[in-house]
């Protein structure tokens, strides 16, 4: 399902050159030393690998909070259940902020979305996911607009690595990194 352009929090297209400081002025207010980031995706699929490259960027650049989700141990559908389990068990009472790639409107392609509120992961495919996060950074990295599924497969690796610094960057601001 495309997302639709309302939503509580901040929205910024990653090429703005005042992306990373707007995200982070948002993020500022929500980050503590409670906050969890859990990156979803996976390696697999160039349109799925936001989330994991965001970890990667995060843990590559000595981010001091949990990371969960990194191009060497991804949080994709397989496991996200363990994963879950395991946050529950171990960082519990943590602020979640889920990250994950999405498909949206093509005019919306490229934009960066902080919503209040749990990530729906998968929904875009067709998948039935457990909902996750107490808020989410959304990449829109392709269009919904057409029936293929497979469209993730014909993302540029490149644009999703843009993206993925900006989240990244802004999230150390916000860090005070």
């Amino acid at each position: 399902m495309p997302i639709k352009d309302e939503f509580i929090g901040v929205k910024v297209h990653f090429k703005d050159k005042d992306a990373i400081d707007k995200l982070s002025s948002f993020l500022s207010d929500y980050i503590t030393e409670n906050t969890l980031v859990l990156c979803i995706g996976t390696d697999r699929c160039i349109g799925d690998c936001l989330g994991p490259l965001v970890g990667t960027l995060l843990v590559d650049n000595g981010f001091k909070l949990p990371v969960i989700g990194t191009l060497d141990d991804p949080t994709h559908a397989v496991n996200l259940d363990t994963k879950i389990k395991f946050i529950e068990q171990y960082y519990k009472g943590y602020f979640i902020l889920a990250i994950d790639a999405c498909l949206g409107y093509s005019d919306f392609i490229g934009d960066i979305q902080i919503r209040t509120g749990p990530v729906s992961p998968g929904k875009g495919v067709g998948k039935k996911l457990p909902k996750v996060g107490d808020m989410s950074i959304i990449g829109v990295v392709d269009s919904s607009d057409n029936s293929d599924l497979f469209a993730f497969n014909s993302t540029r690796l490149g644009f999703v690595m843009q993206m993925a610094k900006v989240i990244s960057n802004a999230l150390l601001k916000a860090a005070n990194y």
